[in-house]
C-alpha cells in the first residue's frame, strides 16, 4: 500500500465511528464563527462596534484553544450543518455503511423547525449572528448560502425517498430565492448574500444559487426558474480570469482565491451544465478545473487554503477537495487516486480517537477543536462521497 492509502475497511470504520460522534452530540457543537453567540462578550462595553464584532471573531477562530465554555458561548444546531449531515446520511444509507432512516427524518423535522420566523417562504441563517466587513447578520436571519445548502439537501431527501413535502419546501426556497434575492441591471446580474438588497457579487454565492435554480427547473419544468439561473451563471462565467480562477467576489476586499469557494464554483457550474443541458459551460468548466489541479494542491497531494499558500490545512478545505475531485473523477483516474491520497494523509493527521476531526494544521501547531459545521459534518459528506462513488457496502 502506498503512502497516505486507506483500506476500505478502514474508511468505514472512521466514517460510522464519525457518524455515531455527531449523533451522540445531536448534531450540536461549536462553530468558529460563533463569537457573538457570548453571553459573556456581549456585556463588554464597546460589544455593538464593528472593530469588536469582527476582533473578537477573529481572534476566538484562531484562538488553538477552546474558550467556549468559559465565555458563555453554547452549541448550537445550524441549519447548514443539518443539511450537510442530512446530504451525508442519505449517501451513507444508500451505499449501506449505516442503517439511518430515524436520523434522516429527524434531521428534516429538524431543518424545518429551524426555518426563519416571520417570513411566507423557506428560508434558513445561521445559528449565530456574524460580522461582515459591511453588515451584521442577525443570528438565524436567513441569507442565500444557508437556505441554498438546506433546499439541495431536501431535494436530495425527495429524490431518495419521493417525498412531495421535501419537494415542496426546496420549490419554497427556490422561490424565496428568485422572488427576494435575485436581481438584474443592463446584463449584470446577480443574488443578494449576505442579505437582501445588497448588489455586491459573491461568485459562489451566485453560481449555486443559480445551480439550486437549474435543478428545480429540471425537476418541475417550470421555465421561471431557468432564464434567472442562466443570466447569474453567464455573467459569472464572464468573470472567469485569464487563467482559470475566480475571485471570492467583486469588491477590492475580496480578490482572493481559495480552494473551497473555486470547487462550490466548479461544482455549481457541473450541475447547471447537468440540469440544463448548455454546454456553454464545458469550457468555463474544463478551464478551471485544470487552473483547480494545478494551483491548490502541493506536489505530495497536499489541499493548499489558497492558490498560493499552503497553511492553514484546513477540515472544511481538505473535504471540498475531496468532494471535488470525486465529482470529477471521470475527467481522470488520478482525481480519484489524489482524493483517496487526501482522505489517508487527513486520517493520519487530523483524526483523533474520540470520533471526530481536527479544525486545522499550521506550520508549528494543530487546532484540534471539534467544530460541528465546519469539520465534522464535512468531512463525514465527503467521506459518503466517497463511498457513493466506489459503492462501498458494509461488510
Amino acid at each position: 500500500m502506498r503512502e497516505n492509502e486507506i483500506s476500505r475497511e478502514k474508511l468505514i470504520k472512521v466514517a460510522i465511528k464519525l457518524w455515531e460522534y455527531c449523533v451522540k452530540n445531536d448534531f450540536s457543537g461549536y462553530d468558529p464563527y460563533d463569537a457573538l453567540n457570548s453571553r459573556l462578550l456581549n456585556k463588554i462595553p464597546g460589544s455593538r462596534t464593528k472593530f469588536f464584532r469582527l476582533s473578537a471573531t477573529q481572534i476566538l477562530k484562531r484562538f488553538p484553544f477552546n474558550l467556549r465554555p468559559l465565555l458563555l458561548i453554547p452549541r448550537t444546531q445550524n441549519p447548514k450543518a443539518l443539511a450537510i449531515f442530512l446530504k451525508a446520511a442519505l449517501r451513507l444509507t444508500q451505499a449501506k455503511i449505516i442503517e439511518a432512516s430515524e436520523e434522516i427524518d429527524y434531521l428534516i423535522n429538524r431543518i424545518e423547525q429551524l426555518r426563519a420566523e416571520g417570513l411566507p417562504y423557506y428560508c434558513w441563517g445561521y445559528s449565530f449572528p456574524w460580522q461582515t466587513r459591511g453588515v451584521l447578520v442577525p443570528r438565524g436571519a436567513p441569507n442565500l448560502v444557508c437556505t441554498v445548502f438546506v433546499a439541495e439537501a431536501l431535494l436530495d431527501a425527495y429524490e431518495y425517498s419521493g417525498s412531495q413535502h421535501c419537494l415542496e419546501m426546496a420549490r419554497n426556497a427556490a422561490d424565496y430565492i428568485l422572488n427576494e434575492l435575485f436581481w438584474s441591471d443592463n446584463g449584470n446580474a446577480g443574488f443578494s448574500y449576505p442579505q437582501p438588497g445588497l448588489r455586491i457579487h459573491v461568485y459562489n454565492a451566485d453560481l449555486l444559487a443559480s445551480a439550486l435554480l437549474a435543478r428545480i427547473y429540471h425537476l418541475t419544468g417550470e421555465n421561471k426558474y431557468l432564464e434567472p439561473a442562466l443570466k447569474v451563471a453567464r455573467y459569472v462565467a464572464s468573470c472567469q480570469n485569464e487563467d482559470g480562477s475566480w475571485y471570492y467576489g467583486e469588491t477590492p476586499g475580496s480578490r482572493w482565491i481559495d480552494n473551497f469557494h473555486t470547487g462550490y464554483n466548479l461544482l455549481a457550474l457541473k450541475d447547471i451544465v447537468k440540469y440544463t443541458g448548455r454546454e456553454e459551460f464545458s469550457p468555463i468548466i474544463r478551464k478551471g478545473f485544470e487552473y483547480y489541479r494545478q494551483n491548490f494542491f502541493t506536489p505530495t497531494g497536499l489541499p493548499k487554503y489558497y492558490n498560493n499558500k499552503l497553511y492553514p490545512i484546513d477540515s472544511h478545505c481538505i473535504a471540498q477537495s475531496i468532494i471535488t475531485l470525486e465529482a470529477f473523477r471521470d475527467w481522470g483516474d488520478d482525481n480519484h487516486y489524489l482524493a483517496m491520497a487526501v482522505v489517508g494523509w487527513t486520517l493520519k493527521r487530523m483524526w483523533s480517537k474520540k470520533g471526530y476531526f481536527y479544525y486545522q494544521k499550521h506550520r508549528f501547531y494543530t487546532n484540534k477543536i471539534s467544530y460541528m459545521r465546519w469539520s465534522q459534518a464535512w468531512m463525514l459528506l465527503a467521506m459518503a462521497t466517497i463511498m457513493e462513488f466506489l459503492g462501498y457496502q458494509h461488510p
